[in-house]
């Protein structure tokens, strides 16, 4: 298992949160995605997968989902 954290910036509601964990766990290989919602600043959202997620396929789910990544750890 592998676990990478996303740093997103622009949610604000648990709506925002749905739309940004829909679009995770819908990449292949995810087992779990988990938001810590800072409204209106940076939420740490934290990706569990089988194995290692490209960066560039973590910042398109959440840019499909409306959102903007500031960093990924």
């Amino acid at each position: 298992m592998t676990t990478t954290v996303i740093d997103v910036q622009g949610m604000t509601c648990g709506n925002c949160v749905k739309h940004v964990t829909e679009e995770l766990t819908g990449l292949t290989g995810v087992s779990s995605v988990e938001v810590d919602l800072n409204a209106g600043g940076i939420s740490p959202v934290t990706v569990t997968s089988t194995d290692p997620l490209d960066e560039a396929t973590l910042r398109e789910a959440v840019d499909e989902a409306g959102y903007e990544v500031t960093a990924i750890r």
